[in-house]
């Protein structure tokens, strides 16, 4: 009797559960999923091995189990739930283990787990679309922009605020008097928002002016210190020193008009500070008006050390 005459597999609907009969004896079988795929390999001579197939799958048999386990009827909804029942019943058929006993709980021993993807519903999108157009309706100003990714940097920097109330993008603004403050707190805004460097660099470009200041007045200060220093034999010293002395009142000059400037400008800033409403704006302005208050100290310290010197100089 050869082996087909002795085992016969016989598998039922469901493609999992079965009977495998050896020696017309019934054992229940069940079709489980193995960690990976193995190759079957066969030799002859004991030295050669041929590849036979790839074996993904193993039918498990018993003695005890039941020969004709209950169908269970599929369900037509696709609702999380019967998802999540589906994926439950699909664990049942997969195997931990491998072939061999080194392969005990290999699946969570050996394989690294697949991380799962996270899908946002749609309903949480709008919802999270509605709040932040309710954000926007309380900012004194909004704009927003589609920017192509051939866009250059040079098509970013003509974008100017004038546009505001024309771009389809902008909402509303609240009223808080007349259009010039409303004109100059739109400014304020430009120089502290965030939102691209083209926009940063056009509200720093103040700040760069008044920081300048303190690099040229120290040149200056060097050239008239060598000027000091130098010894001219064909002209006067008296004349060499009034004309030093005049320019050291160019210069002080220059810088107190640079203070005035500067101070004028941040009383400006702190008028407007006043008249806006929304706090978290409020305090992102008054950050942006640090940058005057710096400035109006380092004229200051620039001012009193070319006094100084003007003062040393003259009593000589």
């Amino acid at each position: 009797m050869n082996l087909k005459d002795r085992l016969t597999i016989e598998l039922h609907a469901d493609g999992r559960h079965g009977i495998v009969r050896v020696d017309r004896v019934p054992l229940a079988c069940k079709l489980v999923d193995l960690p990976c795929i193995l190759e079957s390999l066969k030799t002859v001579d004991k030295k050669t091995f041929y590849k036979t197939a790839d074996v993904c799958q193993m039918l498990v048999c018993t003695l005890d189990g039941d020969l004709y386990p209950p169908l269970e009827e599929p369900t037509g909804a696709t609702d999380s739930k019967s998802k999540k029942k589906d994926k439950d019943k699909d664990k049942k058929f997969i195997w931990n283990h491998g072939i061999t006993c080194p392969l005990k709980n290999t699946r969570k021993r050996r394989f690294r787990k697949t991380a799962k993807k996270k899908y946002i519903e749609s309903p949480d999108v709008e919802k999270e679309v509605k709040r932040l157009l309710s954000t926007d309706s309380e900012a004194v100003s909004v704009r927003w922009e589609v920017i192509a990714e051939d866009e250059t940097k040079e098509a970013d920097n003509n974008l100017s605020l004038s546009n505001l109330d024309s771009s389809p993008g902008v909402s509303g603004h609240k009223s808080h008097g007349s259009s010039a403050p409303r004109d100059e707190l739109r400014e304020i805004f430009n120089d502290i928002s965030s939102s691209s460097e083209d926009e940063e660099d056009e509200g720093d470009r103040h700040e760069d002016e008044d920081l300048n200041i303190v690099d040229t007045e120290d040149d200056m200060v060097g050239q008239l210190n060598e000027k000091l220093n130098e010894s001219d034999g064909g002209r006067d010293e008296n004349d060499r020193n009034n004309q030093i002395v005049m320019e050291y009142q160019v210069q002080i000059n220059s810088v107190k008009a640079k203070l005035q400037e500067t101070r004028a400008r941040k009383k400006q800033q702190e008028d407007l500070i006043m008249k806006v409403e929304n706090q978290a704006l409020k305090v992102r302005i008054t950050q942006a008006t640090l940058c005057p208050s710096i400035t109006s100290d380092f004229l200051l310290q620039q001012l009193a050390s070319l006094q100084e010197q003007l003062d040393s100089l003259i009593e000589k």
